[in-house]
Parts: C-alpha cells; sequence; structure tokens
C-alpha cells in the first residue's frame, strides 16, 4: 500500500505532466517491450537528434513508472529523488507553464519508456501520454516481472496497451521475430511498421556481426535493408543482436519521421549505447569488459553469452548473478542459462542464491567444478574476480540490478576513477 504522501506526489505530478503536454503539444515517441527499452531509446534519440533540425529529448534513466514517467514529461531529469527535490519539479513545471517564452525550449520530439512492473501499469502511462509512434521491443518466453503476473500472455497484453489505442494517424513499429510481438498487429487499427531479421520485416537487418580487431572486441557491423535500398553501419564499443534490433528500431522510426536511410546510418554511427547495456570497458592486466550490469533477464542474458562467444579473447569469463522476478520460471531459466554458459565460458562466476541453479546446470552438461566459483554476494566475489583475470581475458558481467554486479566491475576495470562516467547506479542508495 502506498503512503498517501507518494499518491498526492504521484497525482500533482501527473497533472502537470498532462498539462504540460497539452500546452506545447510534444510529438511523442513510446516504447516498451521486457527488454531492450532503453537502448533503443537512446538509438531512436541519435537518430533524431542527428539527423534533424528538431529540439529532442529522451528521457533519463528508467523513469518508466508512475513517479518516473512523469518526471520525464516536465524535465530532463536523470532519476527521482527525495521531497525537495520533488518540490523543485513541481515548482519549475509550474513555472513551465506560465512562462510565455517556455515553449522556445521545451522539445518537439519527446522520446519516453513505457514500464510495466504490473497489471495496468501501461494503460497509466498512456493515460498521461498517449504516444503518437509506438515501438514494442521484444517479449520473450520467460520476460522479467513475470512473477506479478498470471501468465506470459497477460504480459504480452500489458505491453500491447501501447499500440492498441494508437489513433489511424499513429504509427505502430513492431519487432517481426517476437511471435507475442509481430501478433500484436492484429489489434492496432494504425499503420504498421516492422523491423527484424526477417526477410519479409520493413527494415531488415541484412548482416550483422560482433567484431573484433587485433585480438579485441571491436564493435557491431550492421547491414539494413529498406524496400530496395541498403546501407551498413559500424558502431564501436557496442555489441549484440539486442543493439542491432535497437538500430533497426530506430531506423524504423526515422524512416517513418522522412529521413533517408543512408542519412539515418550515418548518425547511428555516433550511438554510444547505454551504461550496463553490454558495453566496452578496459579492464585491469589488459583485459576487456563487457558490462552488462544493468539488469537481467533470460532473453538477455542468453544473448549476452553469445556475444561472449562470438568475440575474441585469450579465456572468456563470464560472472553470471540472479536473475529476479521469473516466479515459477526461476530454477528452470538458471539451469538452462549455466547450461549455455558452460558451451561459451572457461570459467564461470556465479553471483547469488539463485545462480547456484546457474552452477548445477554448468555442471549437468560437463563443465569442470573446479572451474566454476561461487558467491553469496557482489561483495565476496570482487576481489577473487580480480585475482582471476589474466591478460587478454575476455569478462562477461551480467546480472539483474538487485545482485549489484557494477561492483565487480569497478574491482577489476583499468580506470576506476570513470566509473561515475561508465557504470550504472553510480548515485544516492546505489552507493551505500
Amino acid at each position: 500500500m502506498k503512503k498517501p504522501i507518494v499518491r498526492i506526489a504521484e497525482l500533482v505530478l501527473k497533472i502537470l505532466a498532462k498539462l504540460t503536454l497539452k500546452r506545447f503539444k510534444p510529438h511523442v515517441i513510446g516504447v516498451t517491450g521486457s527488454v531492450g527499452k532503453t537502448s533503443t531509446k537512446h538509438a531512436i534519440y541519435t537518430v533524431l537528434k542527428h539527423g534533424t533540425d528538431k529540439r529532442v529529448r529522451v528521457s533519463g534513466g528508467s523513469l518508466n513508472t508512475d513517479i518516473g514517467f512523469p518526471l520525464s514529461i516536465l524535465g530532463d531529469y536523470g532519476q527521482s529523488g527525495g521531497m525537495m527535490f520533488g518540490l523543485g519539479v513541481v515548482l519549475k513545471g509550474i513555472l513551465q507553464l506560465l512562462l510565455p517564452w517556455a515553449g522556445k525550449n521545451y522539445p518537439e520530439i519527446l522520446i519516453l519508456e513505457y514500464g510495466a512492473d504490473k497489471p495496468g501499469d501501461i494503460q497509466r502511462l498512456v493515460n498521461i501520454a498517449a504516444p503518437d509512434v509506438g515501438i514494442v521491443t521484444a517479449v520473450g518466453d520467460v520476460p522479467v516481472h513475470i512473477e506479478f503476473y498470471k501468465s506470459v500472455e497477460e504480459i504480452v497484453r500489458e505491453k500491447a496497451t501501447l499500440i492498441k489505442d494508437l489513433g489511424p494517424t499513429g504509427t505502430a513499429i513492431l519487432n517481426i521475430d517476437d511471435p507475442k510481438v509481430y501478433g500484436m498487429r492484429e489489434i492496432a487499427i494504425t499503420e504498421i511498421v516492422t523491423f527484424g531479421f526477417d526477410s519479409s520485416a520493413d527494415v531488415r537487418i541484412v548482416e550483422f556481426r560482433n567484431t573484433s580487431e587485433n585480438g579485441k572486441p571491436k564493435g557491431l557491423y550492421l547491414k539494413l535493408g529498406v524496400d530496395k535500398n541498403s546501407a551498413a553501419v559500424e558502431i564501436e564499443g557496442v555489441f549484440g543482436k539486442s543493439q542491432a534490433y535497437a538500430a533497426a528500431a530506430a531506423t524504423a522510426v526515422g524512416i517513418a519521421e522522412g529521413i533517408g536511410l543512408h542519412k539515418i546510418m550515418d548518425v547511428l554511427s555516433l550511438y554510444e549505447g547505454v551504461k550496463g547495456r553490454v558495453r566496452l570497458i578496459k579492464g585491469i592486466k589488459g583485459s576487456f569488459i563487457l558490462d552488462d550490469t544493468y539488469n537481467s533477464s533470460p532473453l538477455s542474458a542468453s544473448a549476452a553469452l553469445g556475444i561472449l562467444d562470438e568475440l575474441e579473447g585469450k579465456r572468456k569469463i563470464a560472472v553470471l548473478g540472479d536473475m529476479l522476478e521469473l516466479g515459477e520460471y526461476t530454477e528452470r531459466a538458471h539451469t538452462d542459462l549455466g547450461k549455455l554458459a558452460a558451451k561459451v565460458a572457461d570459467i564461470i562466476v556465479t553471483v547469488g542464491a539463485r545462480a547456484n541453479f546457474i552452477a548445477e546446470g554448468a555442471v549437468s552438461v560437463g563443465f569442470p567444478e573446479n572451474q566454476i566459483k561461487r558467491f553469496e554476494s557482489s561483495d565476496d566475489a570482487k576481489s577473487v574476480v580480480q585475482e582471476l583475470i589474466k591478460e587478454g581475458d575476455l569478462v562477461l558481467v551480467k546480472s539483474s540490478q538487485g545482485i549489484r554486479t557494477e561492483k565487480i566491475v569497478i574491482e577489476i576495470m583499468a580506470e576506476p576513477q570513470k566509473a561515475m562516467e561508465l557504470l550504472v547506479r553510480q548515485y544516492g542508495k546505489w552507493l551505500k
């Protein structure tokens, strides 16, 4: 049960947000899905910021809930804060509504993330800001937050809320490779644009690969096709199909906004990825870190191991923590991940109680027990991981945010003084 002051805060922020949208009338682009939301919205931001002359803003951090979502409409905030922060937001929001010249600075395009932890969440956000363009990234077989829903199908219906109310002048952009997402076209009453590897997609991923150079991870090579045209781009420092999907979705948005394919690919080379989403960081002793510490799910963790498999490295170390909020799927999902890790990694480090199932899954398919290190917490693991590392190692670090595996990354990164710049959760309560 929410405290009365929280309910009041939500109501005030909601009213201010709706009034702000009514006054400034930005073009709203909404992103949802079980994985890939944040990378997709930042890829879209890169395309629209550098591909148009319009004022564009993307919601900061993961401001995608009852409190955070209105904040992303009211201002360029990275995260929510305490009572004084909230009072400041309200005051600035009121002034923004009253000042006659405020419209000169408010974004013409607003890119928002629509999150859902429980049934009805997305509808509440849509009631605040109905998007003009709706993008659904992916759902997968075992989505995150599933323990708060009765079934996967209920989650699909939740995500589809973003699409079902788009008007006839809107655009629904759907991942054609995810049957659950592609099926949402049946409820849409608007233009449908698809993206993905399927040859029938409107924006086709024609070619994709993670690249290495001189034995070192480099980035992503991507070739996209639209109609009879195609163009390629190289994006340094980011990896994986999830980033390829993010770039393809951003391209679909760019096309819908009237930007040419070649222009889109030119500006996508400026995309830097997002903290904690499979970003390359220099490690100690001449090693390389794939920092994927923001969050985890069966779909994203399997994808991260796929990246580890494709890239070059003298040894491959998989540091895998608990995947949370999986409910009845917890044991199976972790065990399956362990079986996959056994095919990819030379050393497996597990962090958290649930991650013991990862270790058991690896052992069940013949992975040597003496090449597995098990820890209850990131604090317990970080110094041992540091000792394990040798020159040329490629280290994947991946877990749900509650496991705080960014603490391990700080311990093994070559320049820990850049933690604030490079890593997730380097502020406030997260530093305790």
